[in-house]
């Protein structure tokens, strides 16, 4: 994840007079707010709102906007400082096409409800051909102009091969961040599809081990944890490589729109924008649903590492199309929900 010129000086004053009385009112001029402001106002908006269509924050012009389907959610939006669009489709609309084109998930696709543009993307990646790519487009013409299809050149897979990296058998995926686990000892969450697939964890190369692996969930979600079997160091930060570090005092829930920070071990720190929440991957080992979408690249090998904004835990690298030459867009975790399933906390 976008002038009338004035009127004619010589108007007369009982023409000038007329005119003003039946001027339109002008809408209030919309606040700006940061990141996590906005994320507390739309919150409060769109669960007071009778048909919530939506929200996403406008980085550049450092403004929520709220999607609307009527005059009375317009008037509060912008009674509380936000800015309203006027849309044709509410969330739970777009939630309930979403939910029956996942029903009919095909390999290779992913689903997200893009609140900017009031619509369901389908995005399909390159396998997608033939038959499938036919029976997609009618799917998608079932609901009725609520989703749109998107092509994408890459393909969708989990990108298994970060803050730092994790070795393990003969893979190598990224540490995502530090925590207490549930029982109170010191561990880390990473991808799930990394913990399902690998037991034992080093932080180098055929070392000696560092970490177990405990819980974790792949497909259908996308977390795992591991325990420190010793006494490494396991500072709550994120390796910015050669920026230092950044320090990390908990978790957050990820906005549309908003400013993210990807860390991982292959490519390091890249950025960008959340484009969408609660999206839907089919890759080859089963459906992932939950996801924040991002236009951030990652490549195999950055699986599992950090999304954060400040020093707020996002998500993990789960997978997605592209690499950090020609672009793509990558899907990952939402930390939050990690947290509660595994009883774990940051630190």
């Amino acid at each position: 994840m976008l002038l009338a010129g004035a009127g004619a000086a010589a108007l007369a004053a009982g023409a000038l007079t007329v005119t003003t009385a039946n001027a339109a009112p002008e809408a209030p001029t919309a606040k700006t707010f940061s990141s996590a402001s906005a994320a507390e106002l739309a919150s409060k908006l769109t669960s007071d709102i009778k048909g919530d269509a939506g929200s996403y924050y406008d980085a550049k012009a450092e403004q929520l906007v709220v999607n609307v389907t009527d005059d009375a959610a317009k008037e509060k939006v912008e009674a509380a400082g936000a800015k309203a669009r006027v849309v044709e489709h509410t969330l739970s609309q777009l939630t309930s096409a979403k939910d029956a084109l996942t029903r009919n998930d095909v390999t290779g696709t992913a689903r997200a409800v893009d609140v900017k543009s009031n619509k369901v993307v389908v995005t399909a990646d390159s396998t997608v051909k033939g038959a499938e790519l036919a029976e997609l487009k009618k799917q998608i013409k079932a609901q009725d102009g609520k989703a749109e299809l998107k092509r994408t050149n890459g393909k969708f897979t989990t990108k298994i091969a970060g803050g730092d990296a994790i070795w393990g058998g003969n893979g190598r995926c990224s540490l995502g961040f530090n925590v207490t686990t549930a029982d109170g000892k010191p561990g880390f969450l990473t991808a799930g599809h990394c913990t399902t697939a690998i037991s034992s964890w080093s932080d180098s190369q055929g070392g000696q081990p560092i970490a177990e692996s405990g819980d974790g969930k792949f497909p259908g979600a996308d977390y795992g944890i591991a325990t420190y079997t010793g006494d490494t160091d396991h500072p709550s930060e994120v390796n910015l490589y050669d920026g230092g570090t950044q320090a990390i005092s908990g978790a957050g829930e990820a906005q549309v729109g908003q400013k993210v920070t990807r860390s991982g071990s292959t490519t390091q720190v890249h950025d960008g924008t959340v484009k969408a929440l609660d999206a839907s991957v089919s890759y080859p080992e089963g459906t992932v649903d939950g996801l924040i979408q991002t236009d951030v690249c990652a490549e195999p090998g950055d699986s599992g590492g950090s999304l954060f904004a400040g020093d707020k835990a996002l998500g993990l690298t789960s997978g997605g199309s592209g690499d950090c030459s020609s672009g793509g867009e990558t899907y990952f975790q939402p930390v939050p929900a990690a947290l509660d399933a595994l009883g774990a906390k940051i630190g």
